[in-house]
């Protein structure tokens, strides 16, 4: 499966949150607790590749996790990358596992998202309001799925369709990855909401 989706900077977070929550009734805010694991010589992410742990924590309490691998990007300007992903049923078993298989956590970060369910044309979406507290702003995502590369245009094309409805402009979309974006940025950051107004769960 290949992850076709496209991230843009917000210019205003409160205006699209209450288009958005008007549209679709209320997200599901949920704290995303990212680690990306590499080999000692870097050379995963050298090669474009993740592995990635993500502990993710609901407004309600709940939890869960998921082990993620992608490869290399198949699309330069979206960053759109396939992706195989698994539910674990404990996150500190994964962890140890990948280390005592000589893997080392190379990054970790926190996405304070509301994730909101679309369906357009037969084609299901999810559409993300997202904080990353080393990052300045507020960021959507929105994404569906492409079985295969050739899948891929059609699917990116569906999901700009999704963008300009929101009322997002193609000069706000950017390829940036999150990974080589905290890289860059460096540091930790305090926390923040998705919705530009504080924790994710603060209007749950």
């Amino acid at each position: 499966m290949i992850e076709a989706e496209l991230k843009a900077l917000v210019r205003q977070p409160g205006v699209l949150l209450r288009h958005l929550e008007g549209l679709h009734g209320p997200g599901r805010a949920e704290v995303y607790r990212d680690t990306y694991y590499d080999l000692p010589d870097g050379s995963l992410l050298a090669a474009d590749r993740e592995l990635r742990i993500r502990e993710i924590e609901s407004s309600d309490g709940g939890r869960r996790a998921l082990l993620t691998h992608k490869g290399a990007r198949v699309d330069d300007e979206s960053g759109s990358k396939p992706e195989h992903e698994t539910a674990v049923a404990d996150a500190g078993a994964a962890h140890a596992i990948l280390r005592g298989l000589g893997y080392l956590p190379r990054l970790a970060f926190e996405k304070h998202c509301r994730n909101y369910t679309l369906e357009r044309d037969g084609r299901r979406f999810l559409a993300t309001l997202v904080r990353v507290p080393q990052l300045a702003g507020v960021f959507l995502e929105v994404e569906t799925a492409a079985a295969r590369v050739d899948e891929l245009a059609p699917a990116l094309a569906a999901v700009r369709a999704v963008l300009g409805e929101l009322g997002v402009g193609e000069a706000d979309v950017t390829g940036e990855l999150y990974t080589d974006a905290v890289l860059r940025a460096g540091g930790a950051g305090g926390a923040g909401g998705a919705d530009g107004e504080g924790g994710a769960g603060d209007r749950r």
